[in-house]
């Protein structure tokens, strides 16, 4: 009985977490897309206005021109290929809810960020709730992952195997299978997704998982590349089942 409220409870977890974040998404992108959109039109008419100009810019407005061009790739916008790009939001669903997961995991990439004030505030709230309930929610994903840990210890226990050699063999067992299929796996359909070398694929999910997030490679980012839909959220999921994963590790 305890186990199955047990499972009750981290299955009404789960749930609530997931509701959580899809509320913060379905709320960064309310408050963020409309200023999005303006930044792009502008930085497509500020583009336009170069192309028209350029044989007879002063250096002064090249530097600006420079200047309002490094901010608008640095706040996401890209101002390559045609108008068709202002209708493709940074701030989609599938963008925002990864986004979401970055705040509450800690990641923080950096690559997308809150511009508006009601954003950043809005930002501040959400995090401060979120963090601990992704705390909660990893810890209990660690636990359920921990009983398979003690099944396979007793298994081992009754084939007559001593105490010392058990732990050994578990936290192999874990460790392994853990870097195939955090590690090793996710790479090489990182490689295949987005075009990056194995050894990138690899860097990318540890600097992930160990929620350091440099955010000099992001999934989904590269404007030329068409991704199949829920990709992000996908790796939303992977990054949670990583985090568990690891917190099972220093348990363990």
């Amino acid at each position: 009985r305890a186990m199955c409220s047990d499972k009750l409870q981290t299955g009404l977890l789960a749930v609530g977490y997931f509701a959580y974040l899809l509320v913060g998404a379905a709320v960064f992108q309310a408050l963020e897309r409309t200023a999005e959109k303006q930044e792009k039109i502008a930085a497509a008419q500020m583009k336009e206005a170069f192309l028209q100009n350029f044989t007879h810019l002063t250096v002064a407005e090249m530097e600006q021109f420079m200047k309002n061009l490094t901010e608008a790739i640095q706040n996401g916008v890209y101002p390559i290929g045609n108008e068709s790009q202002i209708e493709d939001s940074n701030w989609d669903f599938s963008n925002s809810f990864f986004f979401a997961g970055t705040v509450v995991s800690t990641i923080g990439y950096g690559t997308l960020r809150p511009k508006t004030a009601g954003g950043q505030i809005f930002c501040v709230f959400f995090a401060l709730f979120g963090i601990p309930l992704n705390i909660v929610l990893l810890h209990r994903v660690g636990k359920m992952l921990s009983l398979l840990c003690k099944k396979l210890g007793k298994f081992l226990h009754e084939k007559g195997m001593r105490e010392k050699k058990i732990k050994f063999l578990t936290l192999l067992f874990f460790l392994a299978t853990g870097i195939l299929v955090f590690l090793c796996l996710p790479s090489v359909f990182f490689q295949i997704t987005e075009g990056w070398s194995y050894s990138e694929g690899i860097y990318f999910a540890f600097i992930t998982l160990s929620t350091i997030g440099f955010g000099d490679y992001v999934v989904g980012k590269q404007p030329d590349r068409n991704y199949f839909s829920y990709y992000r959220t996908l790796v939303a999921i992977w990054i949670l089942f990583g985090l568990a994963w690891i917190a099972l590790l220093f348990n363990l």
